[in-house]
């Protein structure tokens, strides 16, 4: 059996790869597990862990630390990719004021965590991790890690917090969310929410009768008005085309348009009048108006089209087609020549059958390209990282020079290049089935060892006086920040139930929390406002733990 002595416990690198292996498997499968519809998913790699480390399993240090360390680089640059692309646009007009909210969650938690460490005498190290814990944040977590360790400080303790903290940090913001539902919410709140969704995608037909436009071109129309909208087809004297954009309007002209709906009325005054049927409905194939035109969906796989304008192809003018709809990571965006393309965008194509065929021959369509990840960017993108993150930053007040580390470095370059890299025609794209594995995969490293690393002095912890101290603080750093802004969401700012609950979801990095959001409200306000503000919220709070470490620890 000797054998079997040297695969589990002597120390090598095969031993730390079987070891960790097993942890993840554990983990993992036990993570599927759902009590009262709630799991804990990847993060039960971080408790079983904890349960090998408490009974002795250790792996090489020098080991644990690479591994640790790989992981944790691996997940936040391909959650920086995740995240990039939505990053700078939730920052626009319609997503402040949800980013406001949620930074406030963020900004109340950190406050209360200083507070914390000041009146309780739990040391600011400890108290960080258990922020990190009652927010369900492990880059957070990293981050700190690798502060305290440029400090030349222990590292571990965090871990330890972030471990008690975490369980009630799952519970502690669906907790909050009941709580606001109980006392504030009525059920027509939930059904105004349904009705309130304007921001979808939008299709109305008008007739032209505005004198301001007759015997212009669609181009030149579309420089007026300040809603964006493509006209999608044209009926003039019991004929349907697909208009070009130097297509003359005339009086009496009858035009189907997609836009947003809130942008109806602009464009019933731009037009002259709308017409009463409604196109949104499921059963209006509006694709097949007329019998010769067809609709296909065809995906952008031609590299060189990466980071091109969709107008600049000019495609309606050269094949007499119509793009109605652009689908890019399962968000519907409208087809504006402004759009950027980005390789794995699927257009919904409108025309005759050959034309289609020619938009195809364009466009690429050559889906098995698209399985095949491009690595090199990711290792490009990672190298990056690591340079950004190891560059010192020398603040006033500050000793020692401040460094993005392992987890602010990535993260930072991972959003830099899904947001910009198409644009500088940067093969950046990777399937969403890639981009999860390489997520899941650093992600159950990382917490392998992190568990494996807290696990000798866990139980300790936890069993002693202080350890409960912890469990109420964690409790505590979770279920106020949310209730309090919740309730000004809610009741001050008049913002409806499912989008508060999504907003809260994101600002504590919580899917779990989404998942039970999404199941008991009606619609899909959670997950669009969850999108809204999670990017901006994983960035600071990755890069908040690291400078409130740096500034009160010097």
């Amino acid at each position: 059996m000797e054998w079997l002595y040297s695969l589990f416990i002597e120390h090598s690198a095969l031993q730390a790869v079987v070891v960790l292996s097993l942890i993840s498997a554990i983990g993992l499968g036990l993570g599927k597990i759902h009590i009262c519809g709630v799991s804990l998913g990847v993060t039960f790699v971080f408790f079983v862990g904890i349960l090998a480390g408490h009974f002795g399993l250790s792996v090489d240090p020098q080991m644990l630390n690479y591994a640790e360390s790989f992981g944790l680089v691996i997940f936040v640059y391909a959650l920086g990719l995740q995240v990039g692309p939505g990053f700078f646009s939730s920052l626009s007009k319609g997503g402040i004021t949800l980013n406001i909210l949620a930074m406030g969650v963020v900004v109340l938690g950190t406050l209360l965590t200083l507070i914390c460490s000041l009146t309780t005498g739990v040391s600011l190290p400890d108290m960080v991790g258990i922020l990190c814990g009652a927010t369900t944040n492990t880059p957070a977590l990293g981050a700190a890690q690798q502060t305290l360790k440029q400090m030349g400080m222990e590292s571990s303790t965090p871990a330890l917090g972030c471990a008690v903290a975490y369980p009630l940090g799952v519970v502690g913001v669906i907790l909050s969310i009941l709580l606001i539902r109980k006392l504030l919410v009525r059920k027509r709140d939930l059904e105004l929410k349904v009705k309130d969704d304007n921001n979808n995608t939008y299709i109305a037909a008008f007739q032209v009768h505005n004198p301001a436009i007759f015997n212009k071109s669609i181009k030149d129309i579309a420089h007026m008005s300040y809603p964006k909208f493509v006209i999608s087809r044209l009926w003039r004297e019991g004929k349907v085309s697909i208009p070009t954009s130097e297509k003359i309007l005339k009086e009496g002209d009858r035009l189907l348009v997609v836009a947003s709906e809130k942008d109806a009325m602009i464009l019933t005054v731009l037009f002259g009048e709308q017409e009463n049927t409604d196109w949104n409905k499921e059963d209006i194939d509006w694709n097949a108006i007329d019998s010769q035109l067809i609709s296909q969906r065809i995906v952008v796989t031609r590299p060189e089209l990466n980071g091109r304008k969709l107008g600049s192809l000019r495609l309606r003018n050269h094949y007499g087609i119509n793009i109605s709809r652009v689908y890019r990571s399962g968000v519907q965006l409208l087809a504006t020549p402004e759009l950027t393309l980005q390789l794995g965008d699927r257009l919904t194509v409108v025309g005759e059958a050959a034309a289609i065929q020619n938009v195809e021959k364009v466009l690429g369509n050559a889906i098995k390209s698209l399985k095949e990840p491009n690595l090199v960017a990711v290792f490009v993108g990672i190298i990056a990282g690591l340079a950004l993150g190891a560059i010192p930053i020398t603040i006033p007040g500050i000793s020692t020079p401040v460094r993005l580390g392992l987890a602010g470095g990535p993260i930072i370059v991972g959003i830099l290049i899904g947001t910009f890299g198409p644009r500088m025609h940067m093969i950046t794209y990777t399937t969403r089935s890639a981009n999860l594995m390489l997520r899941a995969l650093g992600l159950s490293m990382y917490l392998a060892c992190l568990g494996l690393d807290a696990g000798a002095h866990f139980f300790d912890t936890v069993f002693r006086p202080e350890g409960l101290l912890w469990i109420g603080l964690g409790a505590g750093l979770t279920i106020i920040p949310t209730v309090v802004v919740g309730v000004v969401a809610f009741k001050f700012l008049k913002i409806d139930f499912g989008t508060v609950s999504g907003m809260l979801c994101g600002s504590m990095a919580n899917p779990m929390a989404l998942n039970y959001a999404n199941d008991t409200i009606p619609g899909d306000n959670p997950s669009v406002a969850y999108a809204t503000v999670y990017p901006l919220c994983m960035f600071l709070r990755v890069i908040i733990a690291q400078i409130t470490l740096m500034f009160l620890l010097n």
